[in-house]
C-alpha cells in the first residue's frame, strides 16, 4: 500500500544563462504540476553575478513552495572544459540553497532524466516537452524549454522514488519478506 504523505518536488536543470525549474505536488501516486519556470541570468561576463542570482533564484523557489525534496540535473558532458565548469558551478550554487534550507538533494544524468519521462535517454528537449504536456496538460513555451527540462528532473526524481520515499531499501528478497510479513500472501 503507498503512502498517502504529500511530498514537494523541486527539479533544477542548471545553466550558466538560463536555469529551469519545476515544481510538482505528489500525493500516493498522482503528480501535480504546482510550478515551472526558468531563472534568467542577467547579461555580460561577470559569473560569479550569474552564480548570485542562481543561488538566489532558487532560494526564492524554495521559500514560495517548500518543498520536501530538491532534484538536479547532472552537468552534460562535451568537449569544452569552459562551460562544464560553468556548468558545475551552477549546479553547486543550487545545490547550496538546497542545502541551506535542510533539502535533501537527488542528482540525475540528462540521460536518466530523459530515459523517465520518454522510455529513451536520447530524446530530443522537444521530446521531452512534447511527453511532459501530454502527461500533464501543461503549456510550452517553446523559448523556454529549460522549463521543461527542470520539470523533468522533478517528474524522472518522483518516478525514481515512488517506493524507496516511503520504504526503507532491503538488501535482498529475504530480508524484504522479515522486513515486511503482511505484505506477502
Amino acid at each position: 500500500m503507498e503512502s498517502s504523505a504529500s511530498r514537494i518536488i523541486l527539479g533544477i536543470d542548471p545553466g550558466s544563462n538560463v536555469t529551469g525549474y519545476g515544481v510538482i505536488q505528489m500525493k500516493g501516486s498522482k503528480i501535480s504540476v504546482l510550478d515551472m519556470g526558468v531563472f534568467k541570468m542577467p547579461k555580460g561576463d561577470d559569473h560569479f553575478e550569474k552564480l548570485k542570482a542562481i543561488f538566489r533564484s532558487t532560494s526564492e523557489i524554495i521559500r514560495k513552495h517548500k518543498p520536501t525534496e530538491f532534484s538536479v540535473e547532472a552537468p552534460f558532458y562535451g568537449n569544452n572544459v569552459q562551460s562544464m565548469l560553468k556548468l558545475g558551478r551552477a549546479q553547486g550554487v543550487a545545490i547550496s540553497a538546497a542545502l541551506s534550507e535542510n533539502l535533501p538533494v537527488f542528482e540525475y544524468s540528462p540521460r536518466k532524466v530523459k530515459q523517465s519521462i520518454t522510455g529513451n535517454g536520447a530524446a530530443s528537449k522537444e521530446q521531452v516537452a512534447a511527453m511532459l504536456k501530454q502527461m500533464y496538460g501543461i503549456t510550452i513555451d517553446e523559448k523556454y524549454m529549460d522549463a521543461t527540462d527542470g520539470l523533468a528532473v522533478a517528474v524522472c526524481h518522483a518516478f525514481s522514488n515512488k517506493i524507496s520515499a516511503t520504504d526503507d531499501k532491503v538488501s535482498g528478497w529475504a530480508a524484504f519478506v522479515k522486513k515486511n510479513p503482511g505484505r506477502i500472501k
